[in-house]
């Protein structure tokens, strides 16, 4: 079992900073991949970024990408999206996910474990 909870968020004006932690408990937890999302009111649920296990692996939404960063520090059970130059179609809730296979990493399904979710609030 794994267990996620999300922490960062905040109100933020365009072009500012925001990074975003997910503290896992739960053994193995080096041993997952995870990933971000957000969901914007009356949205579907969206990939931002994922990371494989090693860290060595990582993929981002195109909007996000030279912008955002995943990152992870398995000794301490944190992964992390370092947000930069935000913009106001970034605001929306932002959740981390984990799983034991990943496939494409940017479809919520292929996820088993979820966070209850950060705000982050761009404003223009």
């Amino acid at each position: 079992q794994v267990q996620l909870v999300e922490s960062g968020g905040g109100l933020v004006q365009a072009g500012g900073s925001l990074r975003l932690s997910c503290v896992a408990s739960g053994r193995t937890f080096s041993h997952y991949a995870m990933g971000w999302f957000r969901q914007a009111p009356g949205k579907e649920r969206e990939f931002v970024g994922g990371i494989s296990w090693g860290g060595i692996t990582r993929k981002y939404l195109d909007s996000a990408k030279g912008r955002f960063t995943i990152s992870r520090d398995n000794a301490k059970n944190t992964v992390y999206l370092q947000m930069n130059s935000l913009k106001p179609e970034d605001t929306a809730v932002y959740y981390c996910a984990a799983t034991q296979v990943v496939r494409s990493f940017v479809v919520p399904s292929e996820y088993d474990y979820w966070g209850q979710g950060t705000q982050v609030t761009v404003s223009s």
